[in-house]
């Protein structure tokens, strides 16, 4: 599999180097579409901060992916969902971090949560 990104310099806006307009995914073995996944704890019990929701959505993250034999290097895409538009900082800190700097696409949404102690949901394509 090689991944190619596109981030073309005439005719759209320039992406920031922490996310790329688009991932060209060439000659990929698997795909894998993740659910929306909250910072919930093992017993559904959400995270008390924003903080420890976004550590909690990364560890379920990488929990499913290992079993499908992946890892966060195989995340070709990424769309989270706020609840608040001033968790974006955080949310991207986080994303960073969770990716080791390595850009993908991206898109953040605010939007109402079916849980209002849901703070983050994260979803994720991931091809290998």
């Amino acid at each position: 599999m090689e991944l190619v990104p596109h981030n073309p310099a005439d005719g759209v806006y320039p992406a920031t180097g922490d996310y790329v307009h688009a991932m060209e995914v060439r000659e990929p073995g698997r795909l894998l579409f993740v659910a929306g996944t909250m910072g919930l704890d093992p017993h559904g019990t959400p995270g008390a901060d924003l903080g420890e929701q976004l550590e909690l959505v990364w560890s379920n993250i990488r929990a499913i992916l290992a079993s499908a034999q992946m890892s966060v290097d195989n995340i070709v895409r990424l769309t989270s969902y706020l609840r608040d538009p001033a968790y974006a900082e955080a949310n991207a800190a986080a994303r960073i971090a969770a990716l080791g700097g390595r850009p993908v696409p991206t898109t953040a949404i605010v939007a109402t949560t079916l849980d209002p102690a849901w703070l983050v949901e994260i979803e994720v394509v991931v091809a290998g």
